[in-house]
């Protein structure tokens, strides 16, 4: 069977079909233009520079081609990176289909998207319901397809809603740990903390930020959604004030995208979940590719750190 992209070790030599996820243009010190390429199948992705292109390279090697490439893994700054020898785009006689290469949630969309309306529907306030329940009904289509991300974590199709749905699990264990939670604002706060990526992400395939994400960003998008859709509800509470804080304060921090601190219980707890389940997904996508006794390459979504993966009570396969 062929080895998938990131199944390849260092120095090993690579011979395979992969789906472009990014394609930018760059020139090098010698004023020549390249290509900076992300090339993706269902392990993930990784970076390859395509040098001394042509112009007809350029407008050949677009984002959502499919490509067979030849080349070799090379270990830069701590982490893999191709090494392009040779690239063609496919023809009908590969016989492959984008569908081979797209990395999808570990659940089915239906699945994902039936146990979080069953997470609505247990949503007893009929203020935070209603908010609810019109913004993912509003952007369902794209709320149950697109990433959670460009590359960190989630990065895939279905990605954003199963983000959710794992830390709604979280969200329940601790519920009964710590009681004073209260759990309406939890899973109200949870669905939609991250909606607004409906609107600063391009989409579930070759995703790329829009110019509303870019100068917007999903945080103050989702706040505006929420305010919008309580005057078209006709709703004036305190719960849709507390959630909107806790929309805008999901990310801790200023430095970390945050307009306010969180500044309630259940905020400072989406927030806490929210990083645990970000950080755990990209840990858990690097060691799967980490041999048992070495490290992982650098994450840079966490801090830059390289992670070893200990060689005890490790399965044989």
């Amino acid at each position: 069977m062929q080895k998938k992209l990131l199944e390849y070790d260092i120095s090993e030599a690579v011979e395979t079909y992969a789906f472009i996820k990014s394609a930018q243009k760059g020139i090098a010190t010698n004023g020549k233009p390249f290509l900076s390429i992300v090339f993706q199948d269902k392990s993930g992705a990784i970076e390859g520079k395509l040098w001394d292109v042509s112009d007809e390279d350029l407008k050949k090697y677009l984002p959502e081609s499919i490509v067979s490439v030849i080349g070799e893994i090379q270990n830069y700054r701590g982490q893999k990176q191709l090494k392009i020898k040779g690239l063609r785009l496919t023809t009908a006689l590969d016989n492959v289909s984008a569908d081979e290469f797209l990395k999808t949630a570990p659940i089915k969309r239906d699945d994902i998207q039936q146990e979080i309306m069953q997470y609505i529907f247990a949503i007893t306030n009929p203020n935070l319901q209603r908010v609810t329940r019109f913004l993912v009904k509003k952007y369902e289509k794209e709320y149950f397809s697109y990433p959670a991300a460009m590359r960190h974590h989630h990065e895939f199709v279905s990605g954003l809603s199963y983000h959710v749905l794992s830390m709604l699990h979280i969200a329940d264990h601790l519920q009964g740990q710590y009681p004073d939670l209260d759990a309406d604002l939890l899973y109200s706060g949870i669905i939609l903390h991250d909606l607004g990526k409906v609107i600063e992400l391009s989409g579930p395939v070759s995703t790329s930020y829009t110019v509303t994400g870019n100068l917007l960003g999903h945080i103050s998008i989702v706040s505006n959604e929420i305010a919008k859709a309580v005057d078209e509800l006709q709703i004036d509470s305190e719960e849709t004030m507390v959630l909107q804080h806790i929309i805008l304060s999901h990310h801790g921090k200023g430095e970390w995208g945050s307009p306010k601190p969180p500044l309630v219980m259940e905020a400072e707890l989406i927030h806490m979940i929210d990083q645990m389940d970000a950080s755990l997904n990209m840990l858990s996508k690097a060691l799967e590719h980490t041999d048992a006794g070495s490290y992982s390459e650098r994450i840079f979504g966490l801090d830059n750190r390289s992670f070893y993966k200990p060689k005890f009570n490790q399965i044989e396969e």
